[in-house]
């Protein structure tokens, strides 16, 4: 049985993490799978949008830590190396140039919150709890969790939730901006949005991420300079000759 499927929709993709027997944690099985997806997803020409959901009744449990740490009595400098091969599985999500949308059906715990917190957009179920969990278990926040939470949700929040370890649900969530959307079916709702972006000119939507990456990073002169290209290049798609002609009359 494979551990994460891939689904086509005409430009949208669906990537499920399969095991819900266990709520889909991660263990290296399936980030070695989840990982190869994704780079299938990269490389694919007629993608266009990204959906990513977990089978049964959870999104992600978390991580299998003892099949992903093993050794943890190695020296730390090796334990580090080791845990950046372990993001590096997942985190494949971010460098995607299409839109991504987590579609959040269940509780999204430890790791399992990173995998939806590297999508662009998440959608929460009724369901869907969000647990930044770490410190309950005695362990510093891992997989860009700090960095990706503080994006989200500001640095007090992101603090403040860290240190409680508590799972966050859906109402709260969307109440501080860690969901974007709520939805009775998150999957079909996600699956919307992404039927959505899809339908946009491919380099408009990559050129709309890449332009929000540097805003975030950057200051106001280094995003005009990237959106003044970006804005000069979108004026020659159809879409936008197509609006222009309604005011030639």
């Amino acid at each position: 049985m494979s551990l994460v499927l891939l689904d086509s929709n005409g430009p949208v993709r669906t990537l499920t993490l399969n095991a819900p027997e266990r709520r889909n944690a991660l263990d290296w099985p399936l980030l070695d799978e989840l990982a190869a997806a994704v780079r299938t997803v990269a490389a694919d020409p007629d993608a266009r949008a990204l959906v990513v959901t977990g089978a049964g009744k959870g999104f992600c449990a978390g991580a299998n830590l003892a099949n992903l740490f093993g050794d943890v009595d190695r020296p730390t400098d090796q334990m580090r190396d080791h845990l950046m091969k372990v993001y590096a599985s997942f985190l494949g999500l971010r460098d995607l140039t299409i839109p991504t949308i987590a579609a959040v059906n269940g509780a999204a715990i430890g790791a399992g919150l990173n995998v939806a917190l590297a999508c662009d957009v998440v959608v929460a179920g009724p369901h869907a709890g969000f647990g930044p969990t770490f410190s309950e278990i005695g362990l510093h926040p891992g997989g860009g969790c700090s960095w990706m939470l503080t994006e989200r949700i500001g640095r007090a929040r992101a603090t403040a939730a860290l240190y409680s370890g508590a799972v966050i649900g859906a109402d709260e969530a969307a109440r501080i901006g860690l969901a974007d959307l709520q939805a009775d079916d998150a999957l079909a709702a996600a699956s919307e949005l992404a039927t959505l972006y899809a339908g946009r000119e491919p380099q408009l939507m990559a050129d709309i991420k890449e332009s929000v990456r540097i805003a975030a990073t950057s200051d106001l002169a280094t995003s005009l300079e990237f959106e003044s290209w970006a804005q000069a290049a979108s004026m020659k798609n159809q879409r936008f000759r197509d609006f222009m002609r309604r005011f030639e009359d």
